[in-house]
């Protein structure tokens, strides 16, 4: 909406300092789960600083240390990630020597990923990181509403998963 109609929708034109009207997206848990995932990964990222990948690298490398050889779809699958976003980030995962692919003999078109000695040093790095910033996440919903909000999230990803 150009900033014309939106003054003469609501007969002011908005600023930075007035409250920003979120209408039906207020009470919407995907736009307040989506909201609270990128504000905590941007906060991950401030954390970690410039010299660290991005917040969802260590979740694609979580992964394939947990299970070497895992194929890029499946990793695809276990992290959420579709091929457009996954790609990308392998390559540089790759290309900074932290995972290495492998072409599987019986699947030319697929992909084995395993973690390299350095990529497995990175992730411990991070993982350190990662455990005290989900340690801050915890105190922030609360100890006792870190389970319950653990099992609501998992039954919304089960809930999708294969659509």
């Amino acid at each position: 909406m150009s900033r014309t109609l939106e003054r003469r929708a609501n007969g002011a034109t908005p600023t930075d300092k007035q409250p920003i009207r979120h209408g039906v997206l207020a009470n919407s848990i995907a736009f307040n789960l989506r909201r609270a995932h990128n504000m905590a990964l941007q906060a991950f990222a401030r954390q970690l600083g410039r010299g660290y990948v991005r917040p969802g690298r260590f979740t694609i490398l979580t992964l394939i240390a947990e299970n070497p050889g895992i194929s890029q779809t499946a990793l695809g699958r276990a992290s959420g990630l579709d091929i457009s976003t996954l790609t990308p980030a392998l390559d540089d995962l790759v290309r900074r020597g932290f995972i290495r692919r492998q072409r599987l003999p019986r699947n030319r078109r697929s992909y084995a990923l395993t973690i390299t000695a350095a990529g497995v040093a990175f992730h411990r790095e991070m993982a350190r990181a990662a455990t005290a910033f989900d340690r801050s996440l915890a105190r922030i919903v609360g100890t006792a509403e870190k389970g319950q909000l653990l099992r609501a999230l998992r039954r919304i990803a089960r809930a999708f998963d294969g659509e």
